[in-house]
């Protein structure tokens, strides 16, 4: 895949990062840089600064055109307004497996943004991507990530045991949440 798909529903529009958008690295600088994203998520490279954001978009489409991920830009579907990010991650085709993840700008939360990107990103994988399986780990605790996955339909299937970096370091693990989706398992209803 060369181009990530334009997906529309629920009011959302998903499409991809642009490198080199100086609109789309502000939003990514303020997302990846937001005290409450870094309260639960610690990236391999932080992104502190406006060129840590184009690397970081940049990244994102070398990882879509080796097939290793899809990195979706979540907007408003009539303003375009960003207001966050779904990526369907660390794809295996050979197990037809992925791993999903999500964050929404401070000002976009509270709006079910977080839950309509992970339905249209469910969408994708499982219809154009023809994925079987896909896993969303949060960190024990963030229970807004637990009713996330939960409306979304993935179900919480155990708890992972130092699978995740603590806030802020990578010497140092905390445990995770496992929810998963099967593509053979019911559409969620709509809140």
């Amino acid at each position: 895949m060369t181009d990530t798909p334009q997906i529309r529903g629920h009011g959302l529009l998903l499409r991809g990062w642009r490198a080199g958008d100086e609109g789309d690295a502000a939003a990514v600088l303020r997302g990846l840089g937001d005290p409450e994203f870094r309260r639960w998520n610690t990236p391999l490279t932080p992104v502190d600064d406006l060129a840590g954001a184009h690397a970081y978009l940049r990244s994102r489409q070398e990882a879509l055109a080796s097939g290793e991920s899809v990195s979706c830009c979540v907007t408003d579907e009539s303003t375009g307004e960003v207001l966050g990010h779904v990526g369907v991650n660390m794809i295996i085709p050979e197990f037809s497996t992925a791993h999903v993840g999500y964050w929404v700008l401070p000002e976009a939360r509270g709006r079910g943004v977080a839950t309509r990107a992970l339905s249209l990103a469910s969408r994708l994988a499982f219809g154009e991507l023809g994925l079987h399986r896909l896993e969303l780990g949060h960190a024990l605790g963030h229970e807004v990530s637990c009713r996330v996955a939960e409306r979304g339909g993935y179900r919480y299937e155990g708890t992972l045991r130092g699978a995740m970096f603590e806030a802020g370091r990578q010497d140092a693990f905390r445990d995770a949440h496992l929810h998963a989706r099967l593509a053979s398992d019911p559409e969620p209803r709509p809140a």
